[in-house]
């Protein structure tokens, strides 16, 4: 796994590393101190028992009598009268002055000539006389350097652990980062079909792979799409032309077999063809962008209206519109009357002698129904009319007129403004497609 600097395999490892070694300083700062109060304490409480056994002892001897207090490195006692003067004491502060001035149940840390140690002095008061006990820290000491050197050596040895246990787990962790990052860099425009490897841990890294299969799906489906629709495009632009091109050679090649007249109209109809498929590729394409929709208050009644009017102008056909009635919607204008448009076009290319366009309102929605008594279409096909370039052998060939895309416009432009569309049997004999469309509240 190549790496720089700033890594985040090398930022969590220099970050934990720093994390652990200022909790280990602090914990061994705490450890030391909390040790040598505790060592202290230990020696404080040993001065005082000393301190309480002296005191017995001159209780129990007389007064005349000499105090044998005994001798050791570790420790040093002396008895004061009321005075300071030192009444008995130990062999190693024998003929020695008052080592250190305390009040009865005071303690002190003093310096002594006899050690290079230093001592934890104590005081008890018994009977007029001042009882000073002190203890050698000798040992508080050595127990307390012990324990800073192996702290000190066993500290870092940590820190060299946590930073590579540290940078080894989050190695492994990170490599299926890596293993999708190559993957991806990997993958060009023409190699959507390759997919990240998905690690089985079911982690976050996991549902980021599963996530990014799933817009790599969706980006081969929208390029399969992309490819099929240029396709047909091409397809279905290349037929008026070249039905246009072998009428034109015809009248150049064949004069009197052909008149300009009916060139001029040949021309005319491919023409118009022509126009309308662009027309339908340009609407399909504005809405594959998403975004070009321009809402507004639509009363879908009067874009209905114009379409019919449309049609009787131009094919002179007579089409049912009693079931017209108001709906007010919110659409953009641009995308229903290709809607409308295309619906009643269809329903009049494949109707026998009768059309029916009803408009109504139920609930919250608008419903827009157009009938036709037409051959209809089988129920195995009913889904595939709303794709795009998809005629039916029986129904929908290009001598019809049409192109292919009129009812996937229809199902686009219904589905962009939060609708259906759905065809059934119509009981006029032939097919019956309704559309639902949101009600403006």
């Amino acid at each position: 796994m190549g790496e720089r600097g700033g890594s985040v395999r090398t930022r969590t490892t220099v970050g934990a590393t720093l994390v652990v070694g200022v909790a280990l300083v602090a914990a061994a700062v705490a450890l030391v101190m909390l040790l040598r109060a505790a060592l202290t304490e230990d020696v404080r409480l040993a001065a005082r028992l000393r301190a309480e056994a002296v005191a017995d002892l001159i209780a129990a001897t007389e007064p005349s009598s000499e105090i044998s207090l005994g001798d050791t490195d570790e420790e040093f006692v002396q008895v004061l009268a009321p005075g300071g003067e030192v009444v008995s004491s130990t062999e190693n502060v024998a003929d020695r002055p008052s080592v250190v001035a305390l009040e009865p149940g005071e303690s002190r840390r003093v310096e002594v000539p006899f050690e290079d140690d230093p001592f934890l002095a104590v005081a008890r008061g018994d009977g007029g006389l001042l009882i000073v006990v002190g203890r050698s820290l000798d040992g508080v000491i050595e127990v307390t350097r012990t324990v800073v050197g192996l702290l000190a050596i066993g500290f870092p040895l940590l820190l060299l652990v946590v930073a590579l246990v540290t940078r080894r787990v989050v190695g492994r962790a990170l490599a299926p980062v890596e293993a999708i990052r190559s993957e991806v860099d990997a993958i060009s425009s023409s190699e959507l079909h390759r997919r990240v490897p998905v690690p089985r841990a079911g982690d976050e890294i996991s549902r980021l792979a599963t996530t990014m299969n799933r817009m790599l799906n969706r980006l081969q489906r929208g390029q399969d799409r992309q490819r099929r629709f240029v396709s047909d495009a091409s397809h279905e632009l290349r037929s008026p032309v070249a039905s246009i091109r072998q009428h034109a050679e015809l009248a150049l090649t064949h004069p009197a077999a052909s008149s300009p007249k009916d060139l001029a109209r040949t021309v005319l109809d491919e023409d118009l063809r022509l126009q309308q498929l662009v027309e339908n590729l340009l609407l399909l394409a504005r809405m594959d962008e998403r975004g070009e929709a321009r809402l507004r208050p639509v009363d879908l009644d009067e874009i209905a209206s114009d379409e019919v009017g449309r049609l009787r102008r131009v094919d002179g056909r007579s089409i049912d519109t009693d079931g017209l009635s108001g709906g007010r919607m919110v659409g953009d204008p641009r995308q229903l009357g290709p809607l409308v448009r295309n619906l009643l076009d269809n329903a009049v290319r494949h109707a026998r002698g009768h059309v029916a366009l009803a408009l109504f309102e139920d609930g919250d929605q608008v419903v827009l129904r157009v009938d036709d008594d037409g051959p209809g279409i089988a129920q195995e096909s009913r889904e595939r009319v709303f794709e795009r370039f998809v005629r039916l052998e029986d129904a929908r060939d290009r001598d019809s007129g049409g192109s292919g895309l009129g009812l996937s416009i229809v199902a686009e432009v219904a589905r962009a403004h939060g609708g259906s569309v759905e065809l059934v049997d119509s009981p006029l004999g032939g097919a019956r497609f309704e559309v639902r469309l949101p009600r403006a509240d």
